[in-house]
């Protein structure tokens, strides 16, 4: 926020938003319904539901002088918000390379999609369909299927949960 005076209430306003971003975060798929997208968050336990906001337009890119109190309340949530999503998404998606075999990603998969600019407390989830090797053998494209349709993704762009299947 550098040098910019807020005052409680715009203080307090981003603290509770970035809590719900960060309670926004799928945990785990709701059912073992492979069709059901709905996932378990830790917002279900805070209020009996996912959190949702009211989408706003993306600000991140406007020189703060232009922005109303409010706008700039909401710039900052957007700027945590994209690089929470980041970080998380490239944790979860750590990939050591040509040390060791792991292939973990499999039809049925329960996965999230790396998209750019998608607004806070959202998250494209799906299911991978089916996979596509390459001439080497080893998996390098996923068809993935979301409550929007099925999407083709290279592998760099989906991270799979980490839940734990005992199946």
């Amino acid at each position: 926020m550098k040098n910019t005076k807020v005052s409680i209430e715009e203080i307090l306003t981003i603290i509770s938003q970035i809590e719900g971003i960060l309670n926004s975060r799928p945990l785990t798929p709701l059912s073992c319904d492979p069709t059901d997208l709905s996932v378990l968050t830790a917002g279900h336990f805070l209020i009996g539901r996912p959190i949702t906001s009211v989408v706003e337009p993306e600000i991140i890119d406007t020189p703060d002088n232009r922005l109303s109190r409010w706008q700039g309340t909401t710039k900052v949530v957007q700027f945590i918000w994209k690089r929470w999503h980041r970080d998380y998404l490239n944790h979860l998606q750590q990939r050591s390379k040509w040390q060791f075999e792991k292939n973990d990603l499999k039809i049925g998969s329960f996965v999230l999609l790396k998209e750019d600019n998608i607004p806070p407390y959202k998250w494209v989830i799906g299911r991978v369909k089916d996979v596509i090797p390459g001439s080497d053998g080893k998996i390098r494209i996923a068809n993935v299927q979301t409550q929007s349709g099925l999407y083709r993704r290279g592998i760099s762009k989906i991270c799979v949960l980490p839940i734990d299947n005992n199946e």
